[in-house]
């Protein structure tokens, strides 16, 4: 089975999520009651399957079903069966008469997500990232509607994967839903306008930041194996989740190429290590990380993120313009057209992008004209596999070197099995060894 992501979740998405409830947008109730659409011969019933129960899919999950009454959860998966059951537990708690998972399909193993997909029609997928693409890309040749959470691939071949799904999806009139929420905020949205509207002048420079302390940190279990050890912290094993650039940065990077209207880097180069987290719990996975990257144009963002105790943190994505400055996420503006985003909206489930994401999704399912998140999510990810790459070689890494690249991390997805060594193995000093720059060769 995949591994899942655990409850491990920033301040503003717990917000979010807290706010996130059964209520559905106004639009979306306006259109499918317009529509009055049916689905699946003559049912209105839309089966949903949820591959992954951690903290992050049980969200999703419920904002599914948020965003549709006619919206049945019936099959869910993950590595561990409490996790199934208390992720079903949670999910009732806010739509009992919506969660219709009986125990024969609450599925373990890493195969089992090929059964949820079978019994679905909307597949929420928040797992482990390395299995992000080909679960996609099943559910999507299966002819099931996909919503995907970040990052969408850990490495240049699961990329091209999840891109290759997404223009499937097209051809099928499937709707995928990438988890990059950023674009689903109004306040985010208007910023961005007012950006391309010229209220900063030309954009001269970009700085993104993600500092904070680590993931939640899960204490071993007595009685788990090597591999349910390592699934059950996935953020902390690269083999599972490609690191901080992918699965942090992922969502400041796709904001700073939206600013720039879907521009990829030319090139990058970064450094990183790790500093201070060498205990055997936080895994093998680099805690600081800083990438430069360069545009076409000449333009240059500067990307932090860093996960260690004690230090100063920040989330932002700040833009310096000719003629001013942005932060999309505080959503100002200052210098001569200085703004300050505020929302008319006092109902917290029409400004939440983790809703309004779902919303989106089912409302084009319902409409006949399904979503496609295709134009942006799998490129905004080959960024930060971009940068972390060059972070753990050291090298600078071009777009066109990365693009080419038929690099993974071993094993591929398709090869994983509940009875597997993990490729990540306890060093002789007592803790994971991590990639070294300057020696680590990868591309």
């Amino acid at each position: 089975m995949n591994p899942t992501s655990t409850s491990l979740l920033s301040p503003t998405r717990r917000d979010f999520l807290k706010a996130s409830g059964a209520a559905v947008s106004l639009g979306v109730l306006g259109a499918m009651s317009l529509q009055q659409s049916v689905y699946a011969a003559g049912s209105d019933i839309l089966k949903v399957g949820m591959i992954g129960c951690g903290g992050r899919n049980t969200g999703a999950g419920a904002q599914a079903l948020a965003a549709d009454k006619g919206a049945r959860l019936v099959a869910m998966c993950d590595i561990f069966m409490d996790r199934v059951k208390g992720a079903r537990d949670a999910i009732k708690g806010e739509h009992a008469e919506q969660v219709e998972v009986p125990d024969n399909q609450c599925l373990v193993g890493f195969d089992s997500y090929k059964k949820v997909i079978e019994l679905s029609d909307v597949v929420c997928i928040a797992n482990a990232a390395k299995f992000h693409p080909i679960h996609a890309f099943t559910a999507i040749q299966a002819g099931k509607h996909v919503f995907v959470e970040k990052p969408h691939g850990i490495d240049p071949m699961g990329c091209r994967l999840m891109q290759k799904a997404c223009d499937l999806a097209k051809q099928k009139n499937l709707g995928i839903m990438s988890g990059l929420h950023s674009r689903h905020h109004p306040g985010y949205a208007e910023t961005v306008k007012r950006v391309w509207d010229g209220a900063i002048g030309e954009i001269i420079s970009i700085e993104e930041n993600f500092l904070r302390a680590p993931y939640v940190v899960i204490p071993r279990k007595q009685g788990l194996s090597e591999l349910q050890w390592q699934c059950s912290t996935q953020y902390h094993f690269r083999w599972l989740s490609g690191d901080d650039v992918p699965q942090s940065l992922v969502h400041n990077m796709d904001r700073a190429s939206w600013a720039m209207k879907n521009a990829v880097p030319i090139t990058c180069h970064g450094l990183g290590g790790r500093s201070s987290m060498t205990d055997p719990i936080f895994g093998d996975v680099f805690d600081h990380h800083s990438v430069v990257y360069e545009y076409p144009n000449g333009i240059r963002a500067y990307a932090f993120c860093r996960t260690t105790t004690g230090c100063y943190d920040e989330s932002s994505s700040l833009i310096l313009g000719s003629k001013g400055k942005a932060s999309i996420t505080s959503c100002w503006i200052s210098g001569p057209n200085a703004w300050q985003w505020k929302s008319d909206n006092h109902d917290p489930h029409q400004v939440d992008p983790y809703q309004i994401e779902h919303d989106k999704l089912f409302a084009g399912i319902r409409s006949g004209k399904a979503v496609n998140s295709g134009d942006h999510m799998a490129q905004s990810t080959m960024t930060t596999v971009m940068g972390q790459l060059s972070c753990y070689t050291g090298k600078e890494v071009t777009w066109e070197q990365v693009n080419k690249s038929d690099y993974f991390y071993p094993p591929k997805p398709e090869d994983c099995r509940d009875d597997m060594e993990p490729p990540s193995k306890l060093g002789p000093n007592g803790s994971y060894p991590v990639y070294v720059p300057g020696q680590t060769q990868l591309l």
